[in-house]
């Protein structure tokens, strides 16, 4: 081997040393976190001020990182090529001894060791790091911009501004690492994944949908406004006029109670109108992640959801947000329950969530499916039924038997059972007893409700 041959590998084994290097340095940077970086700030670390810096913006430091180590590795792998040129005769036995020391080196001495090192020790590492790479992203960190740009410019669809290198992929697959090394528990890591979703969530996907909208019109009484909102178990309820398209405001549980506690013949005398505080509009094409922050900041807890064109969509919480976030909030009346339980009598007590299919069968009811086709519950048939969205006593009759709302469940209060009553069969040709007397198979009353009550949420 020559002088000049073994002045190449000595230059190539420092770039190697320089590659590995800015490998760590990418691993360490990509992997400390901020509060341990504010941490060591406290303390008064050597280069924690400058680490401080680096994890603010961490793509622009990055993407030079990077930059560098993909420079110096494939420098090295030229100058060993050169050196295979000069050793062997032939041209593809030169190529073939260079990538494949090359592919060992890169990956053993750039790829694993400094990488592990880097993840053992990621904030030492990183003080050390921050200051030379800060340097380098201030020479360099044009060129790294230029090379994103040309990137974006050859890729199809929309490119990153800073560069693909560090992304959301990266910290999934982090958490999930964490997950599996035991360092979180599978539901934190589930957790941690809904936060990422929730900036790609829009509003129209955890909105309480239209059909299941419980609203009051605006001439009610606090009386009647009062007792719907016991009966549904809503404090806040939208209020509205001609119709559900006309949202004219929000009235709330404490504020009827506040003012009939202050002047109790107000909740015969004054309506709903006079205590309904303005209704909040957000598009169901709005990102949830920017509504949370907004309904935070406007201290408002519910917003009404239009679609495109101008009609109410649905309504949203700031609980539907936090379920994407936590999963199903359930409360303390929420317990298990068989989905069909026998009681005395030969009534029975089932889950609003079972099959419309297995009701029909297990009850022998002798219906067409084109009168249920259009709803897949029990709950969905006694919706259809009554034409309006069911609460806690609401009824109707079904081939013989009455289905009764019996109680609320979840935290957006959904009938949970509903109590299933034989009733008497009538002689042929005599139409069955209409106890709410609507003279129809269908009855909107409730009982334990007064005259001056609505019986049910208006219809929507």
């Amino acid at each position: 081997m020559t002088a000049g041959d073994l002045r190449t590998l000595v230059l190539a084994l420092l770039l190697v040393v320089l590659a590995a290097l800015f490998a760590a340095a990418d691993t360490a940077l990509a992997r400390v976190s901020r509060i341990t970086v504010e941490e060591l700030a406290r303390e008064r670390r050597r280069g924690a001020a400058t680490l401080l810096r680096v994890v603010a913006d961490p793509a622009r430091y990055l993407n030079v990182a990077l930059f560098l180590r993909v420079l110096c590795e494939a420098l090295a792998t030229v100058l060993v090529a050169v050196v295979c040129l000069n050793r062997f005769s032939s041209t593809l036995v030169a190529v073939v001894v260079a990538a494949g020391v090359m592919v060992v080196v890169s990956y053993v001495a750039i790829g694993v060791a400094p990488r592990t090192l880097a993840r053992q020790n990621a904030p030492k590492v990183a003080l050390v790091a921050a200051g030379p790479i800060s340097l380098l992203a201030t020479v360099l960190g044009p060129i790294t911009r230029l090379l994103i740009l040309i990137g974006n410019a050859l890729t199809p669809g929309h490119g990153f501004r800073h560069g693909p290198f560090t992304s959301e992929a990266e910290l999934r697959e982090l958490v999930d690492l964490a997950e599996r090394d035991r360092l979180i528990e599978d539901d934190e890591r589930q957790m941690i994944h809904s936060v990422f979703e929730l900036g790609d969530t829009i509003v129209r996907e955890v909105m309480v949908p239209r059909p299941d909208m419980v609203v009051v019109e605006r001439g009610r009484t606090l009386r009647q406004a009062q007792s719907l909102a016991l009966r549904s178990g809503f404090s806040r309820i939208p209020v509205i006029g001609e119709n559900v398209d006309d949202v004219v405001g929000i009235v709330y549980l404490k504020d009827i109670t506040r003012r009939v506690y202050e002047y109790r013949d107000a909740e015969q005398n004054e309506r709903v109108e006079d205590v309904m505080r303005p209704a909040t509009f957000v598009p169901d094409s709005k990102p949830v992640d920017e509504l949370l922050r907004a309904m935070q900041a406007q201290r408002i807890h519910a917003a009404v959801v239009v679609d495109e064109y101008g009609g109410t969509a649905g309504l949203v919480t700031i609980e539907d947000i936090l379920e994407e976030i936590v999963g199903e909030i359930s409360d303390e009346y929420d317990t298990g329950r068989p989905e069909i339980e026998e009681l005395d009598g030969g009534d029975a007590r089932v889950s609003a969530r079972l099959n419309v299919d297995d009701f029909v069968e297990h009850f022998d009811i002798d219906a067409d499916e084109s009168e249920f086709e259009d709803v897949d519950s029990v709950g969905g048939l006694l919706g259809a039924l009554l034409g309006k969205v069911p609460i806690a006593g609401s009824s109707a009759e079904f081939h013989g038997l009455r289905l009764t709302a019996e109680s609320l469940a979840g935290r957006r209060n959904r009938i949970g059972t509903l109590l299933v009553h034989r009733t008497t069969r009538q002689p042929a040709g005599e139409a069955p007893a209409d106890p709410g007397g609507t003279g129809g198979t269908t009855s909107g009353t409730t009982s334990g409700t007064t005259s001056d009550e609505p019986s049910e949420p208006a219809d929507v």
